[in-house]
Parts: C-alpha cells; sequence; structure tokens
C-alpha cells in the first residue's frame, strides 16, 4: 500500500533544500520551486513529494500541472 504524500513545513524545507527563506520565496514567485500549500489560518506546508521531486532535480523541475499540460 502507498504511504500517504506527508505535509511538511518550512524548516523541513530549508533544511532539505539548503536554501534560504527569502530564495524559497523568490523562487515560487518566479515558478521554479513548488507553491506551499495553506493548511491552517496562518500556516503553510509543502507536499514532501513536490520537494523530494525539486532536490533530485532542480534545474529541469516544473509545477506538475504544467507537466500534465504537455
Amino acid at each position: 500500500m502507498r504511504e500517504p504524500d506527508r505535509i511538511i513545513r518550512l524548516r523541513t524545507v530549508l533544511s532539505r533544500t539548503g536554501l534560504s527563506r527569502s530564495t524559497i520565496y523568490r523562487k515560487i514567485a518566479e515558478g521554479t520551486f513548488p507553491a506551499q500549500l495553506k493548511i491552517s489560518t496562518n500556516g503553510t506546508g509543502w507536499h514532501e513529494s513536490d520537494i523530494n521531486r525539486w532536490v533530485a532535480d532542480p534545474v529541469s523541475w516544473r509545477p506538475r500541472e504544467f507537466d500534465e499540460i504537455l
């Protein structure tokens, strides 16, 4: 059985990517990093699988929606 996709918070994303907070948000705005999800009124997180895909190949990473269009 497949494990559910976990939601990870900014601190974990920072440690896994080695990027700074400002760089992550700049890359999100550029469309070169996975966008965060709103998980509560004041909280956001990322799908762990999206971050893993980005870490595996940051140069050619594209949002999943982009992959579905092609």
